[in-house]
């Protein structure tokens, strides 16, 4: 049944509501155009009354100034074309001194990369010429410029992170200085009034270290606790190099820009995070913001009548009615509601914290209810599901989202690692930022992510346009930054290889036209500069790997394999440089693996007993990698315990926690991720939390990823026991080691300091080697004998004693106790400030699973640590050639990133300068060593891989069980 018109009518979408905002100020507009004409009504010597009439008049005035700046529309900037602006950030003082010509780059300009080397140009931090190098002649003279020659290497804008914090909470952060969330109870879950300009701390080490990674811009927002979390601030990621002040001011990318001209952002969140703070349910959320919008409007539409009954009485000069609107204050204002109601006079750019769709959907809903534009969803990890709802809503919104990182709580859950791809194909700008906070998530690296999405099929050119332009024009700040092009600010990057490449790295970072590292390209160790972008994994056609997969999934199946260019397994083919190699399995086994004209008879005897053949490109074989994760297997969701075996509670358990004993082998999404990176064994320990402290962490357990067939193989039956069950197949050593923390983690009620810590584990040792005394317990609780037993077998080394423990103090102490326990196994995990003590742990031989391969010094704990090229020598590096025996371990509290160890390795090689074989080595046999797995006579584990698998971009074929022989994975795939 229909509604009358004026019921059923829709509201105008909030770009038109916008234009109508602005018919306003064209009145007002006009009547302040007639101030110059409209004569003075008093004179300064009139009568006490006339002058409090010209009091009000000028108060009427002061007033009409603020209606024009209410009705202000933000600045539309035009491109910029060779000289036409400057730098607003240069000065004659402390800004480039020097014009600088980067001759004979490879440059990507913001949009493609373009086809030919170029002459960059710049001075007084603005891009002047871009030049064809083969046109040098051609470019005009520039007064004693600095010419370097890149020899081809690559150029890219500076990069552009939309969502960071830090310099709002310092590094390294404690208490004092955390000023990321204003979560008070006088305050509540709405707090759109305050500004992340005022938590800055222009002295903080860590913007050289997030520059070092090439990034130049950062937009530094409040945190997600709130619903309305306050305004966020672009800066450039640069500190004086003179003495003299640090001066916040000089930081904000707008420095040098009137303050009414600068462009204002809104830092809100939905979902979780809100929920979790002050307990309401996304209904009550949604009320509590809709009122607060409410609120607003209220003030908006008082704010507009004022406005025009005030330019009318100024235009009649009525005495009564200027006195009625000044005598109470004039304009009415509300400091709280100032930013909210520029929401919705379209001056304030609208960034939410939004992951799941039903959140993109409901925010999507408010912004139609009251008129305001979203510029980006942030983290969204489920906007892939609704791509085409966030391109219709008609808004040109952008989804600044994470490569992999996912999983940890519900509604990161459904994460995919092709949003970017699907995304860009329904035409939703993707931009890839950092939250930078933490080791995980690392401000520096991340053109990683751009790259990882590259991986995963995201083009090109849109995959470096996700952390330049795109970004850039989600900001509203692309006049200036995103791209390299005449009249833009001088952030330019100059990398040592392809920007995409795993582990490229900047040889020099200019911030507006200053370099920022304290090398030059000239001094710059020579590097073959690749300029292909590593290839995207492949995804074979659906009828072929139904074909392939349904023959290696029976047990006398027979696969013929060519185009192997590599094997990295000595010990299967010691000819590791050998290419064309072919491969021939027969039911699991190895028939032969050698050069083509060496396999023609088992090739031969399986196509007569029925094959099937794979022809790969660029073949890799590698030995089955070792993760030692986070807590792999034991549970779906890190952030909620009913999800699988739960968190270890933070006082010392009363009985030692085996993993063993929550393991689920299932198919959890992280474990889908390992199979996709090749990995077929697993160590886990008990799961714990960075919020909640553990001293005693339990016994981890190593297992097999892949303990039955998956994709649509079925398990070979006639290799296993009828009694025996998934998880018997899945165990290969049901205890690994036992954990224990060292450090902050571990300051429990019972350990609440790194002293008693280490004193407990000292009477813990000692008191195992009198067996007729009880190991002391920290707990009243005797101790139950089973966990006797476990400090006997770790005091005399039978099982290895695995210490989480970042500070290089702390480790110092844990060589003093090897030292007086020489006989205990004693195994540093994590390890982060290691290499500062790299000597006396190599002449203790203690070996580390280390997980600092790319630091951060987030936190007192670790603000030392070594963070790496192109600051610092690799830790990595500084590790080895102390002679330490180390193998890479999984860092943080999410295994998301699982599966990118291959990946890790391969960046490992990079900076530590291995070769790819001892870069595999640090994730497979190294670990395996370190941990004392038995494996027997058990053969190993091996994958098959198109392409390198430690580059960006390779892909699982075949994973063979080396115990089973059996193919227990055929061409894995995973969201």
């Amino acid at each position: 049944m229909g509604q009358p018109a004026e019921l059923g009518r829709s509201p105008p979408p909030p770009s038109f509501r916008r234009r109508g905002v602005y018919l306003i100020p064209a009145m007002i507009i006009f009547l302040w155009t007639q101030f110059a004409l409209f004569p003075r009504l008093l004179s300064s010597d009139h009568s006490a009354t006339q002058k409090l009439s010209q009091h009000r008049l000028e108060q009427l005035e002061h007033h009409l100034q603020a209606c024009s700046a209410l009705h202000r529309p933000p600045v539309e900037y035009e491109q910029p074309t060779g000289l036409n602006r400057g730098n607003p950030r240069w000065s004659a003082k402390t800004g480039q001194s020097q014009a600088v010509v980067l001759r004979n780059a490879t440059l990507f300009d913001g949009d493609h990369t373009l086809d030919h080397p170029v002459d960059i140009t710049f001075h007084r931090g603005i891009i002047t010429h871009i030049i064809p190098t083969a046109q040098h002649d051609s470019m005009p003279e520039v007064h004693e410029a600095l010419v370097l020659d890149l020899e081809g290497r690559f150029v890219t804008p500076g990069l552009v992170d939309m969502h960071s914090h830090h310099i709002a909470g310092s590094s390294p952060d404690v208490h004092a200085v955390e000023d990321v969330n204003e979560v008070h109870p006088d305050f509540g879950p709405l707090t759109p009034y305050v500004r992340a300009l005022d938590a800055l701390k222009a002295y903080d080490p860590v913007a050289a270290i997030v520059a070092s990674g090439g990034v130049t811009s950062s937009l530094i927002l409040p945190g997600s606790a709130n619903i309305m979390g306050g305004e966020a601030v672009p800066v450039k990621n640069v500190r004086r190099d003179e003495a003299g002040e640090e001066l916040v001011e000089e930081l904000l990318l707008e420095h040098g820009v009137p303050k009414e001209e600068r462009r204002r952002y809104m830092k809100m969140a939905c979902g979780e995070n809100p929920k979790d703070v002050y307990g309401h349910t996304r209904m009550g959320n949604a009320f509590l913001f809709r009122k607060q919008m409410d609120s607003a409007r209220q003030l908006l539409v008082k704010q507009d009548d004022w406005c025009l009954a005030a330019a009318a009485a100024y235009e009649t000069g009525d005495e009564r009615a200027i006195a009625d609107l000044v005598k109470d204050g004039g304009l009415p204002t509300d400091i709280a509601l100032e930013s909210s109601v520029a929401m919705l006079r379209g001056q304030v750019g609208i960034n939410i914290h939004c992951y799941e769709s039903e959140d993109i959907e409901a925010m999507l809903r408010h912004s139609e209810e009251f008129g305001f534009r979203i510029q980006a969803f942030h983290h969204a990890l489920e906007a892939w599901r609704v791509p085409d709802t966030i391109k219709n809503s008609g808004q040109n919104i952008t989804v600044a989202t994470f490569s992999h990182f996912a999983h940890y709580k519900h509604e990161a859950y459904d994460a995919t690692l092709y949003a970017g791809r699907i995304l860009t194909e329904h035409g939703v700008p993707v931009a890839y930022k950092s939250d930078g906070s933490n080791e995980f998530l690392n401000a520096k690296y991340l053109l990683s992510q751009a790259a990882e999405a590259h991986s995963f099929g995201l083009p090109e050119a849109q995959a470096l346009q996700s952390v330049t332009s795109i970004p850039a024009r989600s900001l509203e700040l692309a006049h200036r930054i995103g791209y390299a092009r005449p009249g833009y600010d001088a952030d330019l990057v100059v990398w040592d290889s392809h920007p995409l490449g795993n582990g490229a790295t900047p040889l020099q970072v200019y911030i507006d036209g200053r370099a920022t590292l304290n090398t030059t390209i000239d001094q710059a160790k020579s590097i073959q500069t690749t300029l292909c972008a590593p290839s995207s994994r492949q995804r074979p056609i659906l009828t072929e790997r139904s074909s392939v997969c349904a023959q290696a999934s029976r047990a006398d199946g027979n696969l013929i394999i060519t185009g192997i260019t590599k094997a990295l397994i000595p010990d299967l083919h010691p000819q590791s440089n050998a290419d064309n190699l072919t491969l021939v399995l027969s039911a699991g086994r190895i028939a032969c693996l050698g050069p083509a004209s060496e396999c023609l008879a088992a090739a031969a005897a399986a196509a007569a007993a029925d094959s099937t053949a794979i022809h790969l490109q660029n073949g890799h074989i590698l030995p089955g990698l070792t993760a030692v994760t986070t807590g792999l297997g034991l549970q779906d969701i890190i952030m909620e315990p009913s999800t699988g075996d739960g968190i270890v509670s933070g006082s010392t358990p009363k009985t030692i926690i085996y993993a063993k004993h929550g393991l689920h082998p299932g198919g959890s999404k992280d474990l889908a991720r390992a199979k996709l990176g090749g990995i077929t064994t697993a160590i886990t320990a008990p799961l714990v939390t960075a919020d909640v402290p553990v001293f005693l962490r339990g016994v981890s357990v190593a297992f097999k990823v892949s303990p039955s067939s998956t994709n649509n193989i079925p398990a070979d039956e006639t290799s296993t026991s009828e009694s025996e069950t998934l998880l018997d197949r899945a165990i290969l050593q049901p205890d690994v080691g036992l954990h224990i923390h060292i450090g902050q983690i571990g300051k429990t009620a019972s350990t609440p300091t790194i002293s008693s810590q280490i004193g407990l584990l000292r009477r813990l040792l000692a008191g195992s080697h009198h067996p007729s005394s009880s190991p002391p317990s920290s707990s009243s609780t005797e101790q139950h004998p089973q966990d006797t037993e476990v400090y006997t077998q770790v005091a005399n080394g039978t099982l290895p004693l695995i210490i989480h423990v970042l500070n290089h103090h702390d480790i110092l102490h844990l060589v003093q106790l090897k030292r007086d326990f020489p006989a205990t196994d004693l195994i540093l995990f994590g390890a982060t400030e290691a290499p500062l003590v790299a000597r006396e742990l190599a002449a203790a031989r203690v070996p580390v699973l280390f997980t600092g391969l790319r630091p951060n010094p987030d936190t007192w704990e670790v603000k030392d640590a070594v963070v790496g090229d192109p600051l610092t020598q690799a830790g990595l590096k500084v590790l080895l050639e102390a002679g330490v025996k180390v193998g890479l371990a999984q860092a943080g509290w999410s295994d998301s990133g699982i599966h990118n160890l291959g990946v890790d390795a391969g960046f490992a090689a990079k900076v530590a300068g291995l070769s790819e074989q001892r870069a595999v080595d640090l994730v497979s046999r190294e670990v395996r060593e370190i941990l004392r797995l038995d494996v027997g006579s058990r053969a190993g584990d091996f994958v098959v891989y198109e392409g390198n698998p430690l580059e960006w971009g390779a892909s699982v074929v075949l994973t063979v069980d080396g115990e089973r022989s059996a193919v227990v994975e055929c061409w894995p795939d995973a969201s």
